[in-house]
């Protein structure tokens, strides 16, 4: 008797692609959703600041505890598997976040939120680099820009449902009903693969992804530093009015979604090298110009230009590694997102540490620093 022939997957194709653009809105709103929703847990807990923040350290464990396993989950199981249950821990989450009153309940339902959130952004990225590489095409940037557009959708989202005089629970409700109804609408098309199955649960990132993984460190601290410390620097060094001083991180934000909505196009142009070689250095000098800029609308116009810099290097990034071959796709792809979100999670506390030994002024000069590394890195991670 001839042996069964195995199956093939078939080539992802414009419904895979948008299914993937899908998968990262619902990363993106749902993340930025409980930013809003953070003033009401602390005063529902009665948490002081430092309280707070130990709660909220379960968010970014949780979401490292998702992150590790997915790469080989996603790779046995299929992505399909790994967003949907990812999704759906996000949506039991979003409505205990915005309405309990216990502060252990909150410290589980953040875990379990950062977890969902883990394994939807890693898995995501899998099916990401899958679909851009069948399409043969630049892809990723306009990916990652739905996630932008995503956080966009979340915090005006939300903040608009509390402004008409709605619960926050009512906030929570929504945002699990819409992640449900996007995980549905895009499940068809979801990849029910993700690589090749088999080995470990967790491998160590090694060689070139290691050094991809640096690289997103440093992206996602310089991210991450300016959502946490552009506007105390507005009001700190600046003397901007603490009402406003969230500007900073909107012209970062929008330069951002901009910069990614239009990224595929420039990056097929130009190639991926140049877009670190000169994004990581326009990012640089947009610190810079942040720092020592002489009147408040420069000084946030150096942030939208840390934004439209760093806008592409991130995607372009993460092709990088899909395509190495020192390492399966979803492992590097996993191994890569964790250490970036290291960056994101550790980076902005490192920053006040280092700031409070020197100046805020000479821990973004230091960004600026490692953004030049990350340009004159750009022909190794693109080799």
């Amino acid at each position: 008797m001839n042996a069964p022939l195995p199956v093939v997957p078939a080539t992802p194709g414009r419904a895979a692609q948008m299914a993937t653009r899908v998968g990262f809105l619902i990363a993106g709103f749902t993340l930025s959703s409980w930013a809003p929703l953070v003033p009401f847990a602390k005063a529902r807990t009665g948490l002081d600041d430092a309280g707070l923040g130990l709660v909220l350290l379960c968010l970014g464990v949780g979401s490292i505890a998702g992150m590790l396993p997915t790469g080989p989950l996603a790779a046995r199981f299929g992505c399909r598997l790994v967003i949907t249950c990812g999704t759906l821990a996000l949506a039991a989450a979003a409505p205990v976040l915005a309405s309990t009153e216990n502060v252990y309940l909150l410290a589980l339902a953040l875990a379990v939120f950062g977890a969902g959130l883990g394994m939807v952004d890693v898995a995501i990225n899998i099916q990401a680099v899958i679909v851009e590489k069948a399409s043969g095409r630049a892809m990723m940037s306009g990916f990652h820009g739905l996630f932008s557009v995503g956080g966009i959708v979340g915090a005006g989202g939300a903040v608009g449902l509390l402004a008409l005089g709605l619960p926050p629970v009512s906030v929570g409700i929504f945002v699990a009903v819409l992640a449900i109804t996007l995980l549905v609408l895009a499940w068809r098309h979801l990849l029910p693969y993700g690589g090749h199955s088999g080995g470990p649960l967790f491998v160590l990132p090694r060689g070139f992804v290691l050094f991809v993984g640096v690289l997103c460190f440093i992206m996602f601290l310089t991210e991450g530093a300016v959502l946490d410390w552009s506007a105390v620097f507005l009001v700190s060094v600046r003397d901007v009015e603490p009402t406003i001083a969230g500007i900073g991180y909107a012209a970062f934000s929008v330069t951002m979604t901009i910069g990614r909505l239009t990224g595929d196009a420039f990056v097929s142009r130009v190639g991926g090298r140049r877009v670190l070689l000169f994004g990581g250095l326009l990012s640089a000098a947009g610190y810079l110009v942040a720092t020592f800029a002489p009147s408040v609308p420069v000084a946030v116009a150096g942030f939208g230009l840390v934004g439209l810099g760093a806008a592409n290097i991130v995607p372009v990034l993460f092709t990088a590694a899909g395509n190495h071959t020192s390492m399966p796709p979803s492992l590097a792809v996993a191994a890569i997102t964790t250490m970036g979100y290291a960056g994101v999670l550790a980076g902005p506390a490192f920053i006040g540490f280092f700031a409070e030994a020197t100046s805020l002024t000479v821990a973004f000069v230091c960004l600026s620093v490692a953004l030049v590394g990350v340009a004159l890195s750009a022909r190794a991670a693109t080799r």
